[in-house]
């Protein structure tokens, strides 16, 4: 890193700060996210990060912008509180980024079905999907108006990644159109068959 700063030539786009300190942290957490991505770190602070996250519940994003703000504030002492405050959206930027780069593209989601064609959908998100399932007994109706009418249903719920919703909503509404669908992002998950390969 050090030899490309010094052979890159420096190109100065823009001399608005906040412009260089949001864009500037925008970039800085792309390349830090994707260096931690692999199980690298670029300094000690990485370094201290992830040997932090495995003691408490804090994220990795968490751990290095509260370690940076601590950096920051002793820095405001000499270079006045400003540059400081600066600093700290550049890395507030940041650390959104490689939160973003390390974790929202792989994000969990956790999905529910609720559908008359429950015992399709089941077939085409095992078979198709590729992913396992969860299914609780319910019942369905109880409608404005309609309260006495009701039925037995599975309610099938299911944990995909991101990039999968889009398959996912796709195959659920090619066997039934009116199906109840609803996800919520899932912070962590672990242990199941879940596939996602952790670095740290």
């Amino acid at each position: 890193m050090s030899i490309v700063l010094l052979l890159i030539p420096e190109v100065a786009l823009t001399k608005d700060k906040l412009l260089i300190s949001m864009f500037g942290g925008i970039f800085l957490g792309m390349g830090v996210g994707l260096v931690m991505r692999t199980g690298a770190a670029l300094d000690g602070i990485e370094v201290l990060a992830l040997y932090t996250l495995k003691r408490t519940s804090f994220t990795i994003t968490e751990i290095i912008m509260f370690i940076n703000i601590l950096i920051f504030g002793v820095a405001a002492l000499k270079f006045g509180l400003e540059t400081s405050l600066y600093s700290v959206l550049t890395y507030f930027a940041a650390t959104r980024t490689i939160d973003y780069v390390v974790e929202g593209i792989q994000a969990y989601t956790g999905v529910t079905i609720i559908s008359g064609k429950s015992e399709e959908i089941k077939y085409e998100l095992v078979n198709h999907l590729g992913r396992a399932i969860t299914v609780y007994k319910g019942e369905r109706g109880f409608l404005p108006g309609q309260f006495e009418v009701s039925s037995d249903v599975d309610i099938i719920f299911t944990v995909i990644t991101r990039l999968e919703m889009r398959r996912l909503k796709n195959l659920v509404y090619q066997v039934d159109p009116k199906a109840f669908v609803f996800a919520n992002t899932i912070k962590e998950a672990a242990g199941g068959i879940l596939s996602r390969r952790h670095a740290h």
